[in-house]
């Protein structure tokens, strides 16, 4: 069975909207406010293009980044690999960034059974929820930056469900106050 990977920028309190400056919220691109870089910090995101073998979007992510990531050469992995976007409105893929449209968590479990590495899911705050509430995460990798942000799309569901345990396996500070936390999904 393949892993499933979600994989965020959050703030403290758990938001993950806008985090590189997305029109319509109003502390869009708080991950580049107030923070001084560290490129140490952004090391996972490299890590990721390398060791994952699909990259799975929902369709607000998806026709965010279909616009923008294939011109842009530090996404050179992701451009390259097979890409797929969860939705039930999607009516075609964008021809410049094509995906394979699922229709539903289902499809994302039947994936999962495939063959090949692991599946990463980048922004996707709405999928990242239903994937964890259907039980088809199996890792986090969390930057957390040091800020508060109050009201936003946040990365975990409040659904009314049975405790997630899960397994610290990876964690560093850096100096400008952002951590990386990853988490295993204990099963």
């Amino acid at each position: 069975m393949r892993t499933l990977i979600v994989t965020a920028f959050t703030s403290v309190d758990g938001v993950m909207e806008a985090p590189g400056g997305e029109p319509g919220y109003r502390n869009s691109g708080w991950t580049f406010q107030d923070i001084e870089f560290d490129p140490a910090a952004y090391e996972i995101k490299g890590r990721e293009q390398e060791e994952t073998s699909a990259l799975l979007l929902g369709r607000t992510s998806y026709e965010a980044f279909a616009p923008v990531w294939p011109t842009m050469d530090e996404f050179a992995g992701y451009n390259a690999m097979p890409r797929y976007v969860v939705s039930t409105t999607l009516a075609q893929d964008d021809p410049r960034w094509p995906a394979t449209v699922l229709r539903s968590t289902d499809d994302v479990a039947a994936l999962k059974e495939t063959d090949g590495g692991p599946i990463a899911v980048h922004g996707s705050a709405t999928l990242g929820k239903s994937l964890a509430d259907a039980g088809l995460v199996d890792r986090y990798h969390l930057l957390v930056f040091p800020v508060l942000l109050g009201a936003g799309k946040r990365l975990f569901s409040e659904a009314d469900k049975d405790k997630t345990r899960l397994n610290l396996v990876e964690y560093e500070a850096y100096s400008n106050g952002i951590q990386k936390q990853v988490f295993d999904v204990v099963r």
